[in-house]
């Protein structure tokens, strides 16, 4: 008898520790779940069942990217189609947080925005603060306000089809546009005044123009094949880089904010900072930023253009950040405004 109970406590032990080794080696939780039911988007050739193009135009037009008017039309998001519907075939489903979080902004104004009512939260994952944004909403979910922690997949609206363009979203093109974004600078509200004085701000530090939009369905794809291996700053610092250029400006609040994203420079930790030189992808986004000391500057100019890659402008030319002229790469003035309040 005791022979049979020690032989059925060691079999429960191994099974025991079987299972605590298959719980501590399976793949960690995605960083980002999608923001509704639709999971087409993992299916190879499925890109239609996911997708909401523009009218006449194929599935990439409702992706994100240089994917509208001939590639000079940036679209900073997804648009995902719906997959339920009410008697008069108005969209229901609901739009869940992508991750944990808390919300920083929601528009309920749709005359105030083309994207309608919108949702804007804020994350921290990997050491980054990151923003997801959830636009064209049908209503947001009662009781929801700023400041208020939500929880991955906790539902936070009704898919819709809102906006103040002149050409409303059909009914049959009702989707949600979702985003992820980085943050410019909080202090977009005041850069605003005094830059762009006379131009309404209806969003405050939220307003559009101070997030930058970074592809979430590369995000979602990759950590959805890498698993365990994929991390969000890894995967910002390795973007395909348009251009790089050294800013005179040392304490600005990009740097405090995405510090991860600084690269190590042995010669500042003798001689100090006296600029940076930032690596920008086609959208703008500084992924790499490398402090320079004295010694390495050899121009006063607030903003220097030292690099180019051609290929990547031509694959991606909506950005407009640099330009041609006569043989020579500039900076463009929405670039230098980007830069502007960049360093604000």
């Amino acid at each position: 008898m005791t022979d049979v109970l020690t032989r059925k406590l060691n079999l429960a032990v191994i099974l025991g520790l079987w299972l605590l080794a298959f719980v501590s080696t399976a793949a960690p939780a995605d960083l980002f779940l999608l923001p509704t039911a639709n999971q087409e988007i993992y299916l190879p050739g499925h890109e239609e069942r996911f997708f909401v193009p523009t009218p006449g135009k194929p599935w990439t037009s409702g992706a994100f990217g240089c994917v509208r008017t001939e590639g000079w039309q940036l679209h900073e998001g997804l648009d995902i189609k719906c997959l339920q519907r009410d008697r008069r075939g108005e969209p229901i489903d609901p739009v869940m947080a992508t991750a944990d979080g808390s919300v920083v902004y929601i528009n309920n104004r749709p005359s105030l925005s083309n994207y309608g009512n919108y949702i804007i939260l804020r994350h921290q994952i990997d050491g980054l603060e990151i923003y997801s944004l959830y636009a064209h909403l049908r209503e947001v979910r009662s009781g929801l306000k700023a400041g208020q922690a939500v929880k991955a997949g906790e539902e936070i609206a009704i898919m819709g089809r809102t906006s103040n363009t002149k050409q409303r979203i059909s009914i049959d093109r009702a989707h949600v546009h979702f985003e992820l974004d980085l943050l410019v600078n909080e202090r977009y509200a005041a850069w605003h005044r005094a830059a762009l004085a006379g131009e309404r701000n209806d969003h405050g530090d939220w307003n559009g123009q101070n997030l930058l939009g970074i592809d979430p369905r590369a995000i979602l794809l990759a950590q959805h094949n890498e698993r365990e291996k994929f991390t969000l700053t890894d995967f910002i610092r390795n973007q395909p880089e348009l251009c790089r250029v050294l800013v005179h400006a040392t304490n600005f609040p990009w740097v405090r904010r995405y510090s991860t994203l600084i690269r190590a420079n042995p010669l500042t930790e003798k001689e100090g900072v006296a600029a940076y030189e930032l690596a920008l992808n086609f959208n703008g986004i500084p992924f790499q930023l490398t402090p320079r000391a004295p010694s390495e500057i050899k121009t006063r100019n607030r903003f220097q253009l030292i690099y180019v890659n051609e290929r990547e402008e031509q694959k991606n030319p909506c950005g407009r950040l640099i330009t041609n002229r006569h043989g020579r790469w500039e900076l463009t003035p929405h670039a230098v405004e980007l830069l502007q309040l960049l360093i604000y």
